[in-house]
This record gives structure tokens, sequence and C-alpha cells, in this order.
């Protein structure tokens, strides 16, 4: 396969350029009306939550990779269609046996310190990501060789054929990072990581703990005439309510984090704007994750039992305000080949779920507790709420819930590092493969190596381990689609984590905020297509 830029040779740079760039806007969203867009304005962007870092390197957390992209770039994207797209890559081939990538790289590129963007940038951070990212590990796990025979062009050779390697390309997946700013081998202790340097259309400015983080516009960006905006800032206000109100007066102009029972209330007002839509790159889902080293938990008829006395579609209609989707199997229905529906059935029944655990011999106390767990959950208004639904419903099969709150940070430490936690509330990213989004919420892997979204129930199942092994190199799709299925038949009966919903992501904005997104992966575009219409 090759894709590269074409255009009249005798045209000028700014025809070109000009050219380019409407080109790739009806190739990201065909049929989206052309405006007249205008330049200038900060976009000034809630979020309830403050991320780790700033670079999805080491953490690929949403609210990571929502800033960083408008900084560090890919050397893909891909438009509505998922199809893929230039950007720090203008052409690459594919061997026919899938083995090798060729890849050559945009000119001209300077990194926001001034310094030249070249192929060792992109040897260096792909590397890195396979040896330190959460889900790199697994992306780039069959990377045998990088070579770089000029600035300008890489050679990836693979040790066996990956069917995802070029989707797992994009800015918020794969950042590319400069070489230069990460001097040693302890890649977490890079100044990089919390004050990046990037090749977007934006450049970091600051990042004041616990207020903001502030981007201003990259004069030198080699996008002709973008971005639009002078610059973003991206708030940290954690009450959904004061959120909303900031949004009503203007202080702010998107609200990513808005309270699912304000959305009607929103909606009635003119000047005002509400977006739900799936993320087709990410496929985010809420899912419980149950810790298989607890002594009532490690039994199945337990976690079947809390299955059944969970109602999703209360969580759905009730929690999300249906701006959120049912939810049959961990592979997204997107991929039809792959998604088994008959899965991960578990109805809400109350009598069965007490009835499994009277026959498991977890009997009532005096007090009608069965046991007692620890929920945690990661950050976020309608987590919360789940969690206390939670509460409330497994009270009915006489168990006793205590909620553990905390920020990200802790979060993370708590779940993936200490494993202080019985059951978990998580928003995961099913992603663009099954190899890369599913398999590390079950891979053994990570009991021995923690990371982050891999693996927090300490699953250990060899079968499911080597259906994921096997298709992670398959190249016949019909063999593929069989692996998967199976590892659903396994999955959906050991139930180490149970898919409460598939999420959506919606935002409210102000009217005056237009063309907000540019790529599949929604917020995690790199806003320079984004402007304001005073």
């Amino acid at each position: 396969m090759t894709v590269s830029d074409r255009f009249n040779p005798r045209a000028s740079r700014r025809e070109v350029l000009t050219a380019s760039l409407a080109l790739a806007a009806a190739q990201l969203f065909p049929g989206r009306a052309v405006a007249e867009a205008r330049r200038g304005g900060i976009l000034t962007i809630a979020t309830q939550a403050e991320p780790r870092t700033l670079v999805p390197l080491l953490d690929t957390n949403t609210l990571t990779r929502n800033i960083s992209t408008k900084v560090t770039e890919g050397l893909l994207t891909f438009d509505a269609q998922f199809n893929p797209k230039p950007l720090l890559a203008t052409e690459w081939t594919v061997s026919p046996d899938g083995l090798d990538y060729a890849f050559k790289l945009r000119p001209n590129v300077k990194w926001h310190d001034g310094t030249s963007f070249t192929s060792e940038d992109v040897k260096f951070s792909l590397l890195a990501l396979k040896k330190v990212g959460p889900r790199g590990r697994i992306s780039f796990a069959n990377i045998a060789d990088i070579e770089t025979p000029d600035p300008l062009t890489v050679l990836v050779k693979l040790a066996k054929p990956t069917p995802y390697f070029l989707k797992a390309l994009t800015a918020a997946e794969s950042p590319i990072v400069p070489k230069h700013a990460y001097a040693s081998d302890d890649l977490a202790a890079s100044p990089n990581n919390n004050a990046p340097i990037g090749t977007g259309p934006f450049i970091f400015e600051e990042w004041k703990r616990g207020a903001y983080v502030r981007l201003k516009r990259n004069p030198s960006y080699w996008r002709a005439d973008r971005p639009y905006l002078d610059g973003i800032v991206v708030k940290f206000i954690g009450d959904a309510a004061a959120a909303s109100a900031a949004l009503e007066t203007g202080e702010i102009d998107i609200d990513a984090n808005v309270a699912f029972s304000d959305l009607e209330r929103l909606g009635g007002i003119k000047t005002l704007q509400i977006s739900s839509r799936r993320d087709g790159y990410l496929n985010n889902a809420s899912v419980l994750e149950f810790n298989l080293e607890h002594t009532e938990l490690a039994k199945t008829p337990v976690r079947h039992a809390i299955a059944h006395a969970i109602d999703r579609n209360f969580i759905r209609d009730s929690i999300y305000y249906g701006h959120a989707d049912h939810i049959r199997s961990p592979i997204p229905e997107i991929f039809q080949a792959y998604h088994d529906p008959a899965g991960f059935n578990y109805p809400t029944d109350i009598a069965r779920a007490n009835r499994l655990l009277d026959e498991a011999g977890v009997t009532r106390g005096r007090d009608g507790t069965r046991f007692s767990v620890r929920l945690t959950f990661i950050p976020g208004p309608a987590f919360k709420t789940t969690a206390d639904y939670l509460r409330s419903a497994l009270s009915q099969i006489g168990i006793k819930v205590t909620v553990l709150e905390g920020d990200l940070a802790t979060f993370i430490k708590r779940v993936y590092y200490e494993h202080q936690f019985d059951l978990n509330i998580n928003g995961l990213g099913l992603l663009f493969d099954p190899t890369v989004g599913v398999q590390r919420i079950y891979w053994s892997d990570g009991i021995q190596n923690p990371l982050p979204y891999v693996n927090a129930a300490h699953y250990n199942n060899p079968a499911v381990d080597d259906l994921f092994r096997q298709a992670s190199t398959e190249a016949d799709e019909s063999k593929r689609a069989q692996q998967f299925r199976a590892f659903q038949t396994i999955a959906s009966e050991d139930l180490p984590a149970l898919p409460l919903v598939s999420l959506r992501t919606v935002i409210v904005s102000s009217n005056r905020v237009k063309d907000i997104y540019n790529s599949v992966d929604l917020t995690a575009g790199d806003f320079s297509d984004t402007w304001l219409d005073r």
C-alpha cells in the first residue's frame, strides 16, 4: 500500500499547502460545510480532573491524550471512516508479507525548540513506547528492528505480522517525542513529560498545578495558516455544577466533563450546543473489574451473582441519561467479524444472585451481610454515581460496599501498584483493535509488570493469553475472528471484568466554537481547524 501527497508540481508553495488543507478537510469529514474561518481568540476548556502527565508515553489516560495531541503529533491521523492520512509521515509502504514498513517523513518540520525533526526521533519514540507504554508493550511487541537510513526515512522491521500496526500510529496513541529531550534511560524522569516539546499546532506554555494548562499558537507550524486559534486553556474544575455555570456565563467555551443531569437544561440554552458521539478510535466503556485475589471474589459464582445484581440498563438510562449504549462484550460491535453478542449475558435477577451466593457457601451473618468489599472508581461524576448505585445494588444481596475516593494519581497507585481494592469501576478504551484495547484487561503479564490500565483483576488464564498471542500475529481474518470469539466464550464465563455500558464523548460548547473535531478520535484531535466565531 502506498499513500502520498500529490499536487501540481508547478503550483506555488502556498497554493500547494492551501490545496492540501482543503483536501485534508474534505477527506476527514466529507460533506461537512466549509465556512469562512476566523483567526484569533483563546479557546477555554473545562475538564473535571487533572492529568498526571502531558505526554501519553507512560500514561494513556484520556485527560493526558486530549492535551498532548495539540502539542505532540503522530505519524498518521485517521478520518471518520478510519482511513489513514498523512501527518508526520507523508508516505508509507507495507511489504506483501506484512513484516516491513517504510515511512517517508515530512520535510522541514521543527520541534518547538527549533531543533529539526528527524527519523531518529521516530525510532526513539517507537522503541520507548515498546518498552514502557501501557499499550505500546502490546502494539509494538513485534518490532524487531528500526533503521534510519536518512533523516526522512524510517524502516520498521517486524518479527511477526501485526495487523493493527498502522492504526497504532496516531498522536494520542503513539506520540512522537524529541529524542534530545530524553537524556537518560529513566523515561519517567524527563521534564518533557510535564512540559512537552512537540511539532504540533500549539506550543506548551504553562502548567499551573491544580488550576490549568496553557498552550499558545505555533507560528511556525508546518500547516500553513493553521491553527486558527491564538491559544488553548484547559481549566481543571472539579465541581461539575461550577463548570456548567462557567459555561453559561461564557467563562469557558467547552465543558468536557458536563454532569449528565445538566444536559437537558443546558440543551435549552440557545447559546450552547451539545455533541454526543461514539469515539470510533477509543471505543470507551465503563467496566467493573474484580480483584481475583479477594477470598470471595475469587469464586466464579460470586462474580456471576454480582453481575446479576446490577441493572446495566439503569446505569445507561439513569446515570448517563441515555448518553451511553448497551454493551454485550468487551470487543465492540464495530468489529462485526470479531464481536460475539452471546456472551456476558447477565440479566438483572436478584433472586438468582442470592441463590448463587447461597450455593457458593457465602452465607449471611446476623446483620444480613455476607462479606465486605472496597470499591474504587476512576475519577469522574458518572463513575462516582455508578459507585453509589453499586453500593445500593449489592446491599440487596448482602455485600457491604465501602466506596474509596481519590484523584487520578491515587486511583492509579491504589489499583495498579498497591492492589488495594476489591471492586473497581474503570473507564477503559477498548480501542481500534482487540489486541491493543481488550487484551490488556486480561493479559497475565500485567501481574508481574504492573502498568496503568493493564489487568487490574490479576486474571491469569493461559488459554486466554494464548488466544491473544495467536490473534496478535494472525493475518487470516477468519482465523483471527475465531480466536477472538473463543476468547469471549471463556471471558464471559470466568468474568474477571464485567462491561457495564459503552460510553460516548459528550461535550457542551458555546455556539461560537466551530469545527472541534477533525479526526476519528474526536477530542483527541489537534484542534488545528477549530475556530471561534466572535
